[in-house]
């Protein structure tokens, strides 16, 4: 949407780290239990800035997929760990959602399109697998729930999912897109994307973990989600924080 330049923007803009180059979180490897789905907010979460808000389109990608550029000129991307921290959820087989209420969810998608997770220099210099276990999204349709412009979409009929890895043999680094399971981007309150996700997974609501920065958000809780507030975008310790709250809150943790 059309919006005036913002000097107090910050001109540094963040990049999200290769694969592996910032340790999973330690939750993941200590042999306690796990949530069965992972589910992230977009704006001040994933990435820092309001899609609807700081972004014009028409979007560009960056060669190396870090990075987006608008109409303006200015650059968007990841917060640092996000790659590493979908990338160790992929490992432990735990599906990761979006719940985003963005006014513009077209736009965020296409971010979400345009974006890469970039892999490790390690995997960026090793020979492609010869049998890789699963194949990518090839084509760039959501994996869930059509998007209308101000309203929630209809309840899916069936179970969704998708793979979490890219076939993309031009680059090693797969579209963040191809990462998310489910996908809820429509404006409203998010106990309608819970309920949905709920509806298209199967997967009780004390199941889920969600990462959210706005606290008025914690209404999901009504439902029997927990959720974990991020103030500065998600990071390996704010995940370890909110597993150890998830175990506590469901009884998981040991005490």
């Amino acid at each position: 949407m059309p919006r005036t330049k913002n000097l107090n923007q910050a001109t540094t803009t963040p990049t999200t780290s290769p694969s592996g180059t910032i340790s999973q979180p330690s939750t993941f490897t200590d042999g306690g239990p796990l949530p069965k789905l992972l589910v992230f907010d977009l704006d001040y979460t994933l990435w820092p800035f309001w899609v609807d808000t700081h972004v014009s389109p028409p979007l560009k990608a960056s060669s190396d997929g870090l990075t987006v550029s608008d109409a303006y000129g200015d650059s968007y991307g990841f917060y640092p760990d996000v790659t590493s921290i979908l990338d160790a959820a992929k490992a432990k087989g735990i599906p990761i959602a979006a719940a985003s209420r963005t006014h513009t969810p077209d736009l965020a998608r296409q971010m979400l399109r345009l974006l890469r997770l970039p892999c490790s220099p390690a995997a960026d210099s090793s020979p492609l697998p010869a049998s890789p276990s699963t194949s990518a999204i090839t084509s760039d349709t959501p994996t869930t729930t059509t998007t209308p412009a101000n309203s929630p979409p209809p309840l899916p009929p069936s179970k969704h999912s998708s793979p979490t890895t890219s076939s993309t043999t031009s680059s090693p680094s797969p579209k963040a897109l191809s990462t998310f399971a489910h996908l809820e981007i429509y404006p409203g309150s998010k106990m309608t994307h819970f309920a949905r996700l709920h509806a298209a997974t199967g997967i009780p609501y004390a199941e889920m973990l969600f990462f959210d920065d706005e606290s008025r958000n914690r209404e999901v809780e009504k439902l029997g989600v927990v959720m974990c507030l991020v103030r500065d975008g998600v990071t390996r310790a704010e995940v370890d924080r909110g597993v150890r709250s998830w175990r506590a809150r469901t009884g998981r943790d040991g005490g």
